[in-house]
């Protein structure tokens, strides 16, 4: 069939693996360095104890047949591994049949970790890498052409991608519709970058700009990703400049950067794409059958985004082929933290040597300057965050937090920058203080060096100490 592939998008093709298989990488190497204080068997939500009440068909998974954390380090480094070969090329160097096994690997090693990665492994980000990660299993290598319905398929996840953030913010808080959010969102976002403080000081009449611009990139220029050439890649081009923007705005994790790496398998590189025979039959066959099991299984996100009451980041399938996607519908116009505080006294007294555990990227320090930690995803870290925003939120894993921190457990203490106590003399008691967060002025900044002030609100968890078999002699 001459309309089955595009050779033109032989260079589309190339940058699109290679930057998809970075983004693996990066996933790989956060869950074989996160898993153990998170859903390991001393986890604060175990694996074991999950798939004892979940059954296999809500949850696939290799950790549904057998879970060590060992098997789970083998799997997470194995994924890395992978992930590092196909950022090398070697599928090019494969026959067809065996690049496609190659790219399944991966997404089958990370759909395992995401279908029993609980609370840690709800966002967005994770369904979309999983959903773009399936189909890079049938873009095929340098033995055939890049198969058009593949590439529209693509096409067609940005599309959700965007348009589904965008009809979010429009049905969701009204300051998107006023171009007002800005003026707050990049002070209390999830996770600040280095930049993050500059953004948010930017002239008001710039934030509505952005906003605007904002509106533009998600609600109007996703339609021309399905136009000739070379409108499409302009759209698409519009979308990466306006991601690395997010980029430098603060830490979402891989969000962006997926968000890259789709936008560049519709843009259309320069040059003469090598003479190469047609695509055999048995591989025109699957992807035809998998292009239509995908066309299916879109009513549901599609239904989602007609829909009053949109779903932001929800998987219709348990294998998360085609899934719902959206941002921020709502922006914080006050940021709240929870710092965590230890004391070695006996007995706990206000003034007590209350010292505050560091975490690596949420503020904390008022003069610890944020650092820029995306792609790589801070789990913890995030989902303070949401601890923060209402203690519902934290119900699951917070106490399991406390107690290993009162253990001094190693790989709880490795996800944080600092410990204020030495590994063989644990704290005696916890406590958890709410704190309101606000960006320093110029001047306060110039005067005192910090970028945060911080102003006490409540208790969020009275001290606590450990009990029963566990306390300290």
């Amino acid at each position: 069939m001459d309309w089955f592939t595009a050779p033109e998008y032989w260079t589309s093709r190339l940058v699109f693996q290679r930057a998809l298989a970075g983004v693996y990488l990066v996933a790989f190497l956060t869950a074989a360095r996160q898993f153990r204080a998170l859903i390991g068997e001393r986890g604060m939500l175990p694996v074991p104890r999950y798939v004892e009440r979940v059954p296999f068909r809500r949850a696939p998974s290799l950790f549904q047949l057998r879970y060590s954390d060992r098997f789970f380090a083998a799997c997470a480094w194995t994924g890395c591994a992978v992930s590092a070969a196909l950022l090398a090329g070697l599928d090019s160097r494969l026959p067809l049949w065996a690049a496609m096994v190659m790219w399944a690997v991966p997404w089958a090693l990370y759909l395992s970790i995401v279908n029993v990665g609980q609370t840690w492994y709800g966002f967005g980000w994770e369904s979309l890498l999983l959903e773009v990660g399936f189909l890079a299993v049938f873009l095929g290598n340098d033995e055939v052409a890049p198969p058009v319905l593949v590439l529209f398929l693509l096409r067609w996840i940005l599309f959700r991608v965007e348009f589904g953030a965008g009809l979010i913010k429009m049905r969701g808080d009204a300051c998107w519709r006023k171009l007002t959010c800005l003026d707050f969102h990049h002070e209390t976002q999830p996770m600040p970058g280095p930049l993050s403080w500059f953004f948010h000081h930017l002239p008001r009449p710039l934030h509505r700009v952005e906003a605007a611009a904002n509106h533009v990139t998600q609600l109007a220029v996703p339609f021309l990703l399905f136009t000739p050439q070379p409108i499409a890649t302009a759209a698409a081009s519009l979308m990466i400049v306006t991601q690395l923007w997010l980029v430098l705005s603060g830490n979402f994790s891989w969000l962006n950067w997926i968000t890259v790496v789709l936008a560049l398998s519709a843009v259309r590189f320069p040059g003469e794409p090598p003479s190469l025979p047609g695509a055999p039959l048995w591989y025109e066959v699957l992807v035809l059958a998998v292009a239509a099991l995908l066309a299916g299984l879109s009513y549901h996100p599609v239904r989602n985004l007609l829909s009053r009451r949109q779903a932001m980041n929800r998987s219709f399938d348990p294998l998360h082929l085609v899934n719902a996607y959206g941002a921020f519908g709502s922006v914080s116009r006050v940021r709240y933290e929870v710092v965590v505080e230890g004391t070695a006294d006996e007995v706990p007294r206000e003034d007590s040597d209350w010292r505050e555990y560091e975490f690596k990227g949420k503020p904390g320090d008022p003069r610890h300057w944020p650092r820029q930690f995306a792609p790589y995803h801070l789990r913890l870290d995030w989902m303070m965050w949401f601890a923060a925003l209402s203690p519902a939120y934290a119900g699951s894993w917070f106490g399991a937090l406390v107690e290993r921190l009162l253990e001094n457990d190693r790989d709880t203490l490795r996800l944080l920058r600092r410990s204020p106590f030495p590994p063989d003399a644990p704290p005696r008691h916890i406590r958890a203080r709410l704190f309101r967060y606000r960006y320093t002025t110029w001047r306060e900044l110039r005067e005192t060096g910090a970028c945060w002030e911080r102003t006490y609100v409540r208790d969020y968890l009275p001290p606590t100490r450990l009990t029963g078999v566990s306390q300290r002699s």
